[in-house]
């Protein structure tokens, strides 16, 4: 089984999205599981699950003595995938926290009990850094950063690394590093530097080409019903996951990440 942790400490940039287009990839011949982490639950709504009454999903995983994670996940409309809906309560784990020890494992505890019933896991983070996210990378395999194209998602994307290089220290195993640039649009001038500057800051650890602006693309609940996807966004994430299983495969042939100025 392999964890895919989607982490920006950017809000906007593509994150509930991406893991849609990746999930929806992965599951035309894969088992694959959805975790929504973020509190404001978009990738839940995104799958139609109601506000009310709130859902089982992520919060137990953190407050029930004994979470089944499986138990926990619910049918989508798209055959092989499966979803753990996040509830707003998981705004609330941080207090938790610190009166009750163990938290920032959780989630790992939890998917250790799927490991034979799901091929890929995708954690989609909120965009802070919090315990859910230290949960997410202290579990994943790989960590994918959707980037958007602005030169101001440029210090998110920095953040976001010095945290994923913290967790990597702490946890004492490796995890790889994948940036997506995300909301291309070429006939900026500012998309095309933003680009250049992803290029050139983080050689090796950025995926060559870019996911467009795409309309069709723009409305979660369409990506995650049963249509196929199709444009030159859902192109695109094709592209990228076809990128990422080569980088994941082979991590230690990617130069280690510069710091961009």
């Amino acid at each position: 089984m392999r964890i895919w942790a989607v982490a920006n400490q950017k809000g906007g940039v593509g994150k509930t999205t991406t893991t849609l287009c990746l999930a929806r990839n992965l599951a035309a011949d894969a088992r694959v599981l959805v975790v929504d982490l973020d509190p404001h639950a978009s990738m839940t709504r995104a799958f139609g699950v109601p506000r009310q009454p709130p859902p089982i999903g992520t919060h137990e995983v953190f407050v029930a003595q004994t979470p089944s994670l499986d138990g926990l996940s619910r049918t989508t409309a798209i055959e092989r995938l499966r979803l753990v809906a996040a509830q707003p309560a998981l705004a609330t784990l941080e207090r938790r926290s610190a009166t009750q020890p163990g938290l920032g494992m959780a989630l790992q505890r939890a998917l250790a009990g799927v490991a034979d019933l799901y091929d890929h896991v995708l954690l989609d983070c909120p965009p802070t850094l919090s315990l859910l996210m230290v949960n997410a990378l202290a579990a994943a395999d790989c960590l994918v950063v959707p980037t958007q194209t602005d030169p101001l998602a440029l210090h998110g994307l920095a953040d976001m690394l010095r945290t994923a290089d913290m967790v990597e220290r702490s946890r004492k195993r490796s995890l790889v590093r994948a940036v997506l640039p995300t909301l291309y649009d070429a006939r900026t001038g500012s998309g095309q530097r933003t680009l250049e500057h992803l290029y050139a800051g983080y050689e090796g650890l950025v995926w060559s080409g870019a996911i467009p602006l795409d309309t069709r693309l723009r409305d979660a609940r369409s990506i995650a019903g049963n249509a196929p996807l199709s444009g030159r966004g859902a192109d695109a994430y094709a592209d990228a996951l076809a990128w990422l299983h080569t980088r994941i495969a082979a991590p230690a042939a990617t130069p280690a990440e510069a710091v961009a100025a």
